[in-house]
């Protein structure tokens, strides 16, 4: 049998003449950029999310962008965020003009999400907001990342790329803080068809002002309040997202089930360590992620098998050549950078199949026996 790590033909296939339609639609209209479907999608979205108002972008990594303009976050500022996570979270933070500060994940085998207990060290008089990413899917502490925000007043910024429908307490992540960003970047439990975003923030004004940045700092055309970038969602993506986004809870229902399989099945193997679900949480596992120190000996023997996977991420962020000049190396965040050297993801979409997991569990069961 082979098996993919990803398979996005089929998770679409029962919505092909649904998109195809869309498209058709906004060609037929051409509407391209702004047209009717992006606010009708952003109405939709929110609806989804159970918020005011959503304001689509061009991308993630231009949306945290906009969003910590819109926080009126820039040079000589401090933002903390973890270094264990894909570069867009720090990116957005540098080309502010903001210093990026990094903190190690949490100890907790099978928890990859921000250590909450060594954020209160690195705050400085310069901190001005807090990044956590509610990396592959899991949500981070919320309540008390919160609570050290509120007690030095600092923004809390939700990197909800890979979470879109993730929980904490009942309610989706990216409800609770100041600002948050989701992406729509075609592997994304809400994956489009090319790049694409969205922001949400509590405050009606700080939301405005983050819709300026991402539309060149303009609220009509040809005047311009500030400075902003091009970031808008095109509007074929929006209307296909339209499509899909009704099916997204179904699919990180089954994201869910299939990872309850694979736990099940994987369960007390020695020298595998499994993700975990923390109390309160649901967990909609953008990817699979176990750790081994045999990572790429067990990569190696599952390709063969047929059974593709992944590894997210290959190093940390200290350790990557464009933070060099922070002079972090090895050894400055040991949690992190033992997982990216001894993690790999197995195949992790909503229309994978109980025989695809059983299989890729047995070939798990064989490597290590």
């Amino acid at each position: 049998m082979n098996v993919p790590f990803v398979d996005i033909v089929r998770n679409l296939a029962p919505y092909r003449e649904q998109l195809k339609q869309a498209a058709c639609e906004v060609i037929d209209g051409a509407h391209f950029i702004g047209g009717p479907d992006v606010k009708a999608f952003e109405r939709e979205m929110a609806a989804w999310l159970g918020v005011e108002e959503v304001c689509a972008v061009g991308c993630a990594t231009s949306g945290l962008f906009s969003a910590l303009r819109g926080l009126g976050i820039g040079p000589g500022d401090e933002v903390i965020t973890t270094v264990h996570t894909a570069i867009p979270t720090s990116e957005a933070i540098t080309l502010t003009g903001a210093q990026v500060v990094f903190c190690d994940i949490e100890a907790e085998p099978g928890c990859y999400n921000i250590d909450v207990g060594a954020i209160e060290a690195k705050i400085t008089s310069r901190t001005k907001a807090i990044i956590p990413v509610h990396l592959y899917g899991h949500p981070f502490q919320l309540d008390p990342v919160l609570e050290i925000a509120r007690k030095h007043k600092l923004y809390v910024v939700e990197d909800c790329a890979q979470a879109q429908g993730a929980k904490y307490r009942d309610r989706y992540v990216g409800t609770y803080g100041d600002v948050a960003v989701f992406s729509f970047f075609p592997s994304k439990n809400l994956g489009g068809f090319g790049d694409g975003g969205a922001v949400i923030a509590k405050d009606p004004a700080v939301l405005k002002k983050i819709r300026m940045v991402a539309n060149h700092g303009r609220t009509k055309k040809y005047q311009h309040e500030l400075e902003g970038i091009n970031s808008r969602l095109d509007t074929i993506q929006a209307a296909m997202l339209r499509v899909i986004l009704p099916g997204l809870s179904a699919w990180n229902e089954a994201r869910h089930a299939a990872a309850e399989r694979y736990k099940q099945k994987l369960a007390g193997i020695p020298g595998l360590i499994l993700p975990v679900e923390a109390e309160g949480c649901f967990h909609i596992y953008h990817v699979f992620v176990v750790v081994t120190e045999e990572r790429d000996r067990f990569a190696e023997y599952l390709l063969a098998q047929g059974v593709q996977t992944g590894v997210h991420y290959p190093r940390a962020l200290n350790l990557q050549p464009a933070y060099a000049h922070l002079h972090q190396g090895r050894g400055t965040f040991p949690r992190a950078e033992y997982a990216c050297e001894h993690m790999l993801s197995l195949p992790m979409f909503p229309t994978i199949t109980e025989a695809e997991i059983d299989y890729v569990c047995e070939q798990v069961r064989h490597f290590f026996e």
